[in-house]
């Protein structure tokens, strides 16, 4: 029996960004046809409001609690797809309770061996949808496997992390625990143009492998905010505490929706392409019953009542970020075998030699007022410009969800306290 000193480490390195700014031309998406999805994928991954859904979709409001238990007051955000396509990816070589733990964590519940299948497939062609957006959208989602030079995973675990999950492939020497370190962080910077230049910090002696997933979003709003209109205000931290931020402001139909159970206003901002961001902005002293409610069945319930509605929406310029030990996190969620000496990773090896060291996952959230030139989406605003204005003021905490309209998947989760605290 190998001690936990003599087991080989495995790391698991995320990054994310979402950056609300122009799209350029050279950003060119993989050509896949967003209706390629089946019935399969559709169930496990993607949730129906009027259907049974999978309770993946709730794992994001799940490690968004965890995170929020340790850091209530401070601002939160990262990407659930990201980090449950690493551990998807990772479950292709773990076995008995360890794969259990990680499908059962991740929302799939006990899964026999074909279905354990089905998730991989159904996480195949969602991040070939993902990857897929038309010119005004960029939605990059990637993965990597740096192995030991000298040390060959199984196969089958190489061939399918390729069928399954399109990840790239790079013999390293963790030896040269510096360059190795250069070398993985510049293929994130790489990857995240350039908004995430560090994800690796330390790496251990005995580190055989890292997993790296990456995911870059980059969008522009359908409604462009004029930056004539911005204009500095107070942004209420908490009561007696308020810090200045440049507020951002645009008259125009949005679709809202006001929770009285829950006291909270919804807004939905589309950006142009298949993505938006679904605010919420708890009236006073009401954020901790909000978070409490986040589901994808309260997801649901705001996204039927939203009617459209003549808004006077004021938003701060952001530039948030999140950095996490999603180690602890994930085992306060039942994933706890695979990061301990009762790892069963033998479908990387062919031996249990193998545990999860660390697990990091940092992400950037940037809003500000950049966008196409709204001309299209102006002439919606005739159609009710006699209803009365609303005045939306989101100057006190709040909460951003950004989703994919294609496939409802939540890309990224998060709850901006302080927009100046980066």
């Amino acid at each position: 029996m190998k001690t936990m000193k003599d087991l080989l480490c495995l790391y698991l390195f995320l990054a994310g960004l979402c950056a609300v700014t122009h799209c350029h031309e050279e950003d060119v998406c993989h050509e896949v046809n967003n209706t390629n999805l089946h019935d399969g994928a559709e169930h496990l991954l993607k949730h129906h409001c009027g259907k049974q859904g999978s309770a993946y979709a709730d794992f994001a409001f799940r490690f968004y609690k965890q995170v929020i238990a340790k850091e209530a007051d401070k601002n939160v955000f990262f990407s659930p797809m990201s980090i449950s396509t690493a551990f998807a990816l990772l479950a292709l070589g773990a076995k008995s309770s360890t794969l259990s733990q990680i499908l059962e964590g991740l929302g799939f519940g006990s899964v026999d061996e074909a279905h354990v299948e089905d998730i991989h497939e159904s996480f195949h062609e969602v991040l070939a949808v993902l990857n897929c957006t038309d010119a005004n959208i960029t939605l990059n989602i990637g993965n990597a496997l740096f192995t030991a030079i000298g040390y060959e995973p199984q196969e089958a675990f190489l061939k399918n992390t390729k069928q399954f999950y399109d990840a790239d492939f790079f013999p390293i020497n963790f030896h040269k625990e510096i360059e190795a370190k250069t070398q993985i962080n510049n293929y994130v910077k790489e990857k995240t143009k350039e908004k995430i230049p560090e994800l690796v910090d330390q790496l251990g002696r005995n580190t055989i492998m890292v997993i790296v997933n990456y995911i870059y979003f980059k969008a522009a709003w359908e409604k462009a905010f004029d930056p004539e209109f911005t204009y500095e205000d107070d942004f209420l931290v908490k009561p007696n505490v308020s810090v200045r931020v440049n507020m951002m402001r645009r008259e125009d139909n949005y679709n809202i929706y006001y929770d009285q159970d829950l006291s909270c206003t919804v807004v939905e901002l589309p950006y142009h392409g298949t993505a938006r961001a679904l605010l919420i902005l708890p009236d006073d002293g009401k954020m901790e019953q909000v978070e409490d409610a986040l589901s994808k069945e309260t997801i649901c319930k705001w996204d039927n009542k939203l009617e459209n509605r003549r808004v006077n929406l004021h938003l701060p310029k952001t530039s948030i970020s999140g950095s996490y030990d999603i180690k602890e996190l994930l085992e306060e969620m039942g994933i706890t075998d695979v990061f301990s000496s009762n790892a069963d990773l033998s479908g990387i090896t062919g031996s249990r030699d193998l545990q999860v060291s660390q697990a990091i996952h940092k992400a950037l959230l940037e809003v500000d007022e950049t966008g196409t030139e709204a001309a299209g989406a102006t002439a919606i605003v005739v159609t009710k410009v006699l209803l009365p204005f609303v005045t939306i003021s989101f100057n006190r905490p709040f909460t951003i969800l950004i989703s994919d309209k294609a496939t409802g998947i939540t890309l990224f989760l998060g709850k901006v306290v302080d927009p100046t605290q980066k």
